[in-house]
């Protein structure tokens, strides 16, 4: 069964996100990224500029399979339609978003990233609610109560 994995309280998502990518890649784990259009976007430009010295390969879902194939992440909107959802592979699945990512339980592992604002914990406390009710396995990372290095 699906593991889920909260990492709440994040001062910086976009470079928490980056940093946990990194540590992916180097790990050869295969991420699916879900979010809006927009996020994804401010992503993709903050994997290409975060680290030049280990550069993250990453590529969008809509992208040829091949490319999607030695990408150790792949960008998926949300906002896409259900049979868009295809994906390349279904290790781990970090959602950034504020919905329930489409096909999650198809995933061994859900991260989801909840950032400060009062908006995003509300929003993570639903899907969490979702989860358990559903009987998922949840794990809780409070990066308030530490210093947050993945």
């Amino acid at each position: 069964m699906t593991e889920v994995a909260f990492h709440f309280n994040v001062p910086d998502k976009m470079n928490y996100v980056c940093r946990l990518l990194r540590k992916a890649s180097q790990a050869q784990a295969r991420v699916v990224v879900s979010g809006l259009h927009q996020e994804l976007h401010t992503l993709d430009e903050a994997l290409w500029s975060f680290s030049p010295q280990s550069f993250v390969t990453h590529c969008w879902a809509n992208d040829d399979s091949a490319k999607a194939a030695l990408s150790s992440v792949v960008l998926k909107a949300s906002d896409t339609t259900p049979e868009e959802a295809t994906m390349p592979h279904h290790h781990i699945l970090l959602n950034l978003g504020n919905a329930i990512p489409l096909g999650y339980e198809t995933f061994e592992r859900v991260i989801e990233v909840v950032g400060v604002g009062e908006d995003d914990k509300t929003h993570a406390r639903e899907r969490w609610k979702h989860y358990a009710q559903r009987g998922y396995t949840l794990v809780k990372h409070d990066l308030g109560s530490r210093t947050a290095s993945p």
